[in-house]
């Protein structure tokens, strides 16, 4: 007896039977004109047989212009049958691969990150070629079916000329299928790990485009183009593999085909030869001979599809079915209300412990960088509140009880390295459409400049990342971004590091000045920055060391002094 886990469905055949359920009206449609098309395709040697035995008995004109006749309705069923029947499986297919393109991506985009142990690289090569390996399913399974007509309109039409040669067809069909349903296993695992290797391939690119500024500053560029080098030969292999797994499958399949074939025929050959079968008999079983090798290949590469679809589908339920890293809570946070940091323990922070009073501009000047980008990890919910000691509350709530919707409205965290999107300028700051603080924005981080070198002003296009823009453009772009949101709480993380010191001057005060009355958090080495707030909290060691004013830290406490002054 099996065990309740063991009769439990795979989560990659629940995707495949979800294809099927949803788009069982389009493959109904599609099955019965691919039908059509087989089973007229099949009718044409038949009639054709019919044709020349009628034409020598009669040898009548009518009965000639009959025959073509039939044939012309024949040959128009085929066309048109085969146009519309794949006219329909080919949208319900390019439909479904949308749908499980856009499911993927939006697992990849939920606020709550999913334990998926897949990198962003990786979630993209299963929302794409995975997506549509698994749709391919909707055209496989009526062509599988049509195909079966054929097979079998083709046994019974030379079955009932000689029983002989529609048992060689159905028993041929049958060990070829025996034969490839063993060889399609093999397709099936070779396929999962050629899609694994790409899309970890994938994936190192990803990582290489965002590092690719910082690895030529310190000289790790060839260190990081080795090691694409080797996971992209390693995908190029197994796809090598693939390749010739997938050949060996398709030289068997037409070897054995035309075996077939060829059997039919010569059989044909011998029983006519003996007398057992008519000439127009004959032609029929020689027609339907070389006919059969269409829908035979037809049939054979039906199951080597059928296990890529099954290789993908469990790839994207890899992503599907993933658990969230946390399970955010149902609370939402008080407007405009503080931050407050207790006793928090993790990666360089240790028993962290501070508070924001709504309204306050405060810095943190931040000696160890790991510290830095621990806090903002935490302070971004990059890490769920089980993975940490103490607590971090937002308005007195804490954020394990708060929903991740209602956390990224009430508090924006900007990370010092902001990604820009392809689009215009207008279309980065405001994503949405709705901020009414575009322009002061804008004025705040010193993005004018920008916008008074372009003609269309906000509407100059944007590349990919901002190609076309300097570090300091795509920074300060981004920095435009957050203060346009006009959360309640805005976190920045080194906002100012690619601009130069005037600018810097002038954004720090234009940030103060902009969001005077709301809560600011700035997580700075900046003396502009650390100037220009309220209050500044020193952060060394994974503690708070210090508090006051930029200005009576430089005064009084000499380690801040070295660690800000420049």
């Amino acid at each position: 007896m099996k065990t309740p886990d063991a009769q439990r469905p795979r989560p990659g055949s629940d995707i495949l039977k979800t294809a099927l359920r949803r788009n069982i009206g389009a493959m109904t449609g599609g099955t019965v004109l691919m039908g059509l098309y087989q089973a007229g395709e099949t009718a044409f040697p038949i009639a054709l047989g019919l044709i020349v035995e009628h034409t020598m008995q009669d040898r009548s004109p009518s009965a000639l212009a009959l025959s073509i006749g039939v044939l012309a309705v024949i040959i128009t069923t085929v066309s048109l049958s085969w146009r519309f029947g794949m006219r329909i499986l080919q949208k319900a297919n390019t439909t479904e691969a949308h749908r499980w393109r856009v499911r993927v991506a939006d697992c990849g985009l939920e606020p709550v990150a999913r334990d998926a142990g897949l990198k962003s690289g990786e979630v993209l090569t299963i929302a794409t070629e995975d997506a549509d390996q698994t749709a391919d399913i909707i055209e496989v399974v009526p062509l599988l079916i049509s195909s079966l007509v054929a097979v079998l309109v083709a046994a019974v039409a030379l079955g009932l000329a000689d029983i002989r040669l529609g048992l060689l067809v159905i028993v041929g069909t049958a060990l070829i299928l025996s034969v490839l349903s063993v060889m399609s296993k093999r397709i099936g695992s070779s396929t999962r790990e050629q899609q694994a290797r790409v899309a970890r391939a994938g994936a190192k690119v990803a990582d290489l485009i965002t590092g690719l500024r910082p690895l030529h500053g310190f000289g790790g560029n060839h260190a990081a183009f080795r090691s694409y080098r080797k996971v992209s030969t390693e995908a190029k292999h197994q796809a090598i593999t693939v390749a010739g797994v997938n050949g060996a499958y398709a030289g068997t399949a037409m070897a054995l085909n035309a075996a077939l074939a060829a059997g039919v025929t010569l059989t044909a050959g011998r029983l006519a030869f003996e007398g057992r079968i008519t000439v127009g008999e004959l032609v029929m079983a020689v027609g339907l001979a070389q006919f059969i090798m269409e829908p035979l290949k037809l049939f054979s590469d039906m199951p080597k599809y059928v296990m890529m679809a099954r290789a993908s589908a469990e790839r994207m339920a890899l992503v599907l079915t993933a658990p969230p890293v946390a399970t955010p809570g149902p609370e939402r946070p008080a407007a405009g209300g503080d931050l407050e940091i207790d006793c928090v323990r993790y990666g360089a922070l240790r028993d962290l412990k501070f508070q924001v009073p709504a309204g306050e501009f405060v810095a943190i000047a931040v000696y160890q960088p790991r510290a830095a980008a621990d806090l903002a990890a935490i302070l971004a919910v990059r890490v769920p509140p089980h993975a940490y000691e103490g607590a971090v509350r937002i308005s007195g709530e804490e954020l394990a009880a708060l929903s991740i919707e209602a956390v990224r409205e009430h508090m924006l965290v900007n990370p010092y390295d902001g990604e820009i999107f392809a689009g215009t300028l207008r279309t980065n700051i405001d994503p949405s459409g709705t901020s009414r603080t575009v322009e002061a924005a804008v004025e705040a981080s010193m993005l004018t400049d920008v916008v008074a070198l372009h003609r269309e002003g906000l509407d100059h296009g944007v590349r990919d990342r901002g190609a076309n823009l300097s570090g300091g453009q795509r920074q300060r772009l981004s920095l435009a971004r957050a203060l346009a949101a006009d959360s309640d709480i805005l976190v920045l993380h080194d906002p100012t590091t690619a601009v130069d010191a005037v600018t810097e001057q002038i954004v720090a005060r234009n940030i103060a000045e902009l969001r005077r009355g709301r809560t600011t958090v700035v997580i700075t080495s900046s003396p502009a920055l650390l100037d220009a707030a309220d209050r500044v909290l020193v952060l060394d060691d994974g503690v708070i060391t210090a508090e006051d004013t930029h200005r009576n830290l430089l005064a009084g406490d000499e380690n801040y002094c070295l660690a800000v002054a420049r």
